[in-house]
């Protein structure tokens, strides 16, 4: 579909986020967003709401922060924070005439917040070694742009296709599936499946974030989910849970069959979904 259908089309959203602590985990360091904005403001959004797509940009993200202590606690809560901090500078940038592209200002996003991230480890004891994933959509009419760092994901489920994984997981695992060299079942159940070559902060020196955009159209639906949804459940499960949800859990939202269920399977980690329903 082109960029100019999908963009006379896509007149709404409907959003669902939930966290959940999980099974066995004492605090939640997961967090998400959802926002608004134009070059005069941002506009925090609830978690479960709709609006319709009339001259704003909407941005929907998810975090799963890491560190002693409360670190990890507090470093997802920085990474969504900030966005609200920096992206409506940039955007008003744009405004001016001195925009540098949607994904140009996004990776810039993503270098600030990793920058913020080890300043404050250097400087303060309890932020020792923080640091986040961070896998963010930018809806605009018609397009998404997302940006992305760690073992965090975002899926697309088009209105008449199968759930594909725009994003890749920074870890040696994640390396080996999509190599070929194990499957996607063997990824989960390896002891080693979170470690993340790549992060906002914690012992990571320079970051390449995985940028890009895909076109959208009424009756396609984004996820973002934290690897404790993704531990629990299969993307073929996700598939199916958003698409032709069992009868027990066709009466809540998206997010929270995503959760339910993989808590139900795992629940080892914290579990945050976040889904986009175009309309």
């Amino acid at each position: 579909m082109s960029e100019d259908s999908g963009e006379a089309a896509a007149t709404r959203l409907r959003w669902n986020g939930l966290t959940d602590v999980g099974r066995f985990r004492q605090n939640n360091e997961d967090a998400f967003l959802a926002l608004n904005f134009d070059a005069r403001e941002v506009r925090y959004l609830g978690k479960n709401g709709e609006a319709q797509v009339n001259g704003e940009d909407f941005i929907f993200a998810v975090s799963d922060g890491m560190g002693g202590a409360n670190a990890g606690e507090f470093a997802s809560k920085i990474a969504v924070d900030k966005i609200t901090d920096l992206l409506p500078k940039s955007f008003k940038l744009g405004a001016l005439g001195l925009d540098r592209g949607c994904q140009q200002i996004l990776v810039e996003l993503f270098n600030r917040i990793h920058s913020e991230m080890h300043a404050m480890s250097a400087h303060y004891e309890e932020c020792r070694g923080m640091g986040a994933t961070l896998s963010l959509c930018w809806f605009t009419p018609g397009v998404v742009y997302f940006c992305h760092v760690g073992d965090s994901r975002i899926y697309h489920l088009p209105k008449d296709g199968e759930l594909k994984q725009i994003t890749i997981d920074h870890t040696h695992v994640g390396h080996l599936v999509r190599q070929g060299a194990i499957t996607e079942f063997e990824a989960r159940t390896r002891p080693d499946r979170n470690v993340l070559n790549q992060a906002l902060g914690g012992n990571v020196q320079k970051i390449d974030p995985q940028v890009g955009s895909i076109t959208v159209e009424p009756g396609d639906r984004l996820a973002l989910c934290t690897d404790g949804v993704t531990d629990g459940i299969s993307n073929r499960r996700i598939n199916t849970l958003l698409a032709s949800p069992p009868a027990h859990l066709e009466s809540v939202n998206d997010a929270e069959r995503l959760v339910v269920d993989a808590k139900q399977e795992s629940g080892r980690d914290n579990l945050t979904a976040l889904v986009v329903a175009i309309d």
